[in-house]
């Protein structure tokens, strides 16, 4: 079976008709495959799509705004990685990422490493209409600001893990973040390479957010021995596992 189903991925155009008629738990295993060798594109997903799929994993695929919008019969879909692990990408946008928004309200993990067309716009559509929200992944989106996280500050309560690294976020959107409705639940933040960060941000985290273990601040030129200092009573066991910081 394995190899029938990496014979299908090959030649998915070929055979469309046979794979459309899939039942759900080969098409799930079939996806999987086509999206390790990076198969999966705007033409072929409708294919391999149907209405219980959970996980779609395409950081390796060549797709767009196209495909998200296509997922609008998959409102079961809790975890879709879009990172793009080779160069930026600019092919998945806000509108994409709104589509999403609107037919996946269990999405409970969406990855958008390097999408550098997705801007705040898109984030507040998950943050309003994707409650369940627990990991989000945003490092690399150039154009994200303090208003994505104000607005998951606001209404992600389950949100336990965010990463906004090289990105324009400020002490404001980190600050609305610490102080929101998930202020209780974050665990993991990565923001490095956050040029605008000071120690208000760090700060902030470390006296709102008491679950936090995971916090990654290197490469924030404004960032000085104040954070530092505040971080020594607080790493140890059962408080921070791990932290990184630059000394300038």
């Amino acid at each position: 079976l394995p190899r029938c189903l990496c014979c299908l991925a090959e030649y998915a155009v070929k055979y469309h008709i046979d794979i459309k008629t899939l039942p759900p738990t080969l098409k799930d295993r079939l996806i999987h495959i086509m999206s390790r060798h990076g198969t999966v594109t705007d033409t072929n997903i409708s294919q391999v799509l149907h209405p219980g799929i959970q996980i779609l994993d395409l950081q390796n695929c060549k797709i767009s705004d196209s495909t998200l919008k296509q997922l609008s019969s998959c409102r079961q879909l809790k975890k879709i990685c879009l990172n793009s692990m080779e160069e930026n990408c600019y092919n998945i946008s806000s509108e994409g990422i709104k589509a999403i928004a609107l037919t996946c309200p269990y999405l409970s993990e969406i990855m958008l490493w390097r999408c550098c067309s997705v801007t705040d716009e898109g984030i507040r559509a998950l943050a309003h209409n994707c409650k369940l929200l627990q990991i989000v992944t945003l490092s690399g989106c150039s154009a994200i600001t303090d208003a994505a996280l104000l607005a998951l500050g606001q209404n992600c309560r389950l949100l336990r893990g965010i990463s906004f690294s090289a990105t324009q976020v400020t002490d404001e959107g980190v600050v609305g973040l610490a102080t929101g409705v998930c202020s209780q639940s974050l665990k993991e933040i990565h923001m490095d390479r956050c040029q605008f960060l000071t120690d208000e941000a760090v700060e902030a985290l470390l006296t709102r957010c008491p679950q936090i273990k995971i916090l990654l601040f290197h490469g924030c030129p404004l960032i000085t021995d104040r954070s530092r200092e505040a971080l020594q009573h607080l790493v140890g066991p059962d408080k921070i596992h791990q932290v990184t910081w630059s000394v300038y």
